[in-house]
């Protein structure tokens, strides 16, 4: 639907137009083919009934001459009428230089009939008794040219009606179609703005009084228990996060504590320093999920930050530092403000550069640029083995870990969450080898 206003041939109202127009036209088509084969036949019958008249009127004539056989002048008759007799020998009459062999072949028929020269004139031989007793043909032809010229004219207008109503029937069905999709157009701009974080927005056309209105009603109702969904799962997410803090914060807190005491053995003080580091992280991940869950509906209109200064934070980093792994960073020359605060980027980031390096045999590279969809594009591309098997979206299903990968496989999706909280996304570009992923957020 929120194509609806930007073409015609792709929308509903363009084909309803489209298929009015087709319709319309082919009706207009049908019945100037029927019109024509209608004139035509009339034309015809017209043409033979002025035959018969004027060949009754010659028989008449020679039939009530005070004169024995066939005795009729030329100056008796029309031009192209000729009488013969019974050996189809002319008595009276020319024919014209183009109808003499149709004439001849004519001049000894027994019975009435009809020939067309053409597409010129129409030719009738009448047998015939004299009062006398003297038998006769008379052949005589019609012009068919102005009986044609009324038929091109017939034509003519059919085919100019036939455009003009093709075209009042699509103008006509595209201002009915405006009129009666208007609530679509609503519908289709309302749906376009409205996301899983603009909880607020309906579509409110009024109460229901067509299908559309009705559907508007109904996806409004659905709207308000998807948006009680959704912020219930908010509600959950940060009364988790909160209960877990407290028992991590002490786990942190005592395995911090022990390792400032010094003179542990070395296995403790390994295990330890990985206890204090999963503690880091967790954390980390927890503050993650609360801001997200508290703030999901205001983090749009905070602060902007620079993409700059998000990629010097992530990379600079002491978990940047991959064993044997080179970081490259690459970054336009503008400095790029993104519509999300600084931490909440750095924290979209972190975990697509953290597996990144996870997976990497030497080399990672962090890309920025800007797309001319509004966004701003952070590619991170790793020269790893690639994402082997199964579906690029199920990576960022919680608790799915890349293979061969450690933790809890909650990184890429809490780093998708929380770009999508922004009007962002994070995808995955090319399961490589070399793998690709690109973290897009809003320009501000």
């Amino acid at each position: 639907m929120s194509r609806s206003r930007t073409g015609m041939t792709s929308s509903f109202r363009g084909q309803i137009v489209i298929l009015t127009a087709c319709v319309t036209a082919f009706a207009m088509i049908a019945l100037t083919i029927v019109l024509q084969l209608i004139l035509a036949d009339l034309s015809r019958t017209n043409v033979d009934t002025v035959l018969e008249d004027r060949a009754d009127a010659v028989v008449s004539t020679v039939s009530n001459a005070d004169r024995q056989g066939l005795a009729v002048t030329s100056a008796e008759l029309d031009t192209g009428v000729v009488v013969y007799d019974a050996q189809g020998a002319p008595v009276a009459g020319v024919a014209s230089s183009a109808l003499e062999d149709i004439y001849d072949e004519l001049s000894t028929t027994e019975t009435t009939t009809y020939r067309t020269a053409g597409d010129t004139a129409r030719v009738l031989a009448l047998p015939f008794l004299s009062d006398a007793g003297d038998q006769g043909v008379v052949v005589l032809s019609e012009r068919l040219s102005p009986y044609e010229a009324a038929e091109r004219y017939a034509l003519i207008v059919s085919i100019i009606t036939g455009a003009l109503a093709t075209a009042a029937a699509a103008a006509i069905a595209a201002w009915v179609t405006t009129r009666a999709l208007r609530p679509v157009s609503v519908l289709a701009r309302t749906a376009k703005d409205w996301s899983e974080h603009d909880l607020s927005r309906r579509f409110e056309l009024g109460a229901p009084s067509n299908e559309i209105t009705s559907l508007a009603a109904t996806l409004d109702t659905l709207l308000d228990k998807v948006s009680a969904a959704i912020h219930a799962e908010q509600r959950l997410t940060a009364d988790l996060a909160h209960e877990l803090r407290t028992p991590l914060t002490a786990v942190q807190g005592a395995a911090d504590l022990a390792l400032l005491q010094g003179g542990l053995p070395p296995h403790a003080q390994e295990s330890l320093e990985e206890i204090s580091a999963a503690s880091h992280r967790m954390s980390e991940t927890i503050t993650t999920l609360l801001d997200v869950a508290r703030n999901a509906d205001s983090l749009r209109q905070a602060a902007t930050c620079s993409i700059a200064a998000v990629v010097d934070d992530v990379t600079s980093n002491p978990a940047a530092d991959g064993p044997g792994v080179e970081v490259r960073v690459e970054v336009d020359v503008d400095d790029h403000q993104v519509a999300a605060p600084h931490s909440v980027a750095v924290r979209a980031l972190a975990p697509v550069l953290a597996n990144a390096l996870r997976f990497a045999d030497s080399r990672v590279t962090v890309t920025v640029t800007a797309s001319t969809t509004g966004m701003v594009d952070v590619v991170v591309e790793d020269d790893g083995p690639g994402v082997s098997g199964g579906d690029s979206e199920e990576i960022f299903e919680p608790g799915v870990s890349s293979t061969g990968g450690s933790g809890a496989g909650l990184g890429l999706s809490i780093g998708r969450r929380t770009a999508r909280s922004v009007g962002g996304d994070l995808e995955l570009d090319d399961a490589g080898p070399p793998t690709r992923f690109v973290l897009r957020l809003p320009l501000a």
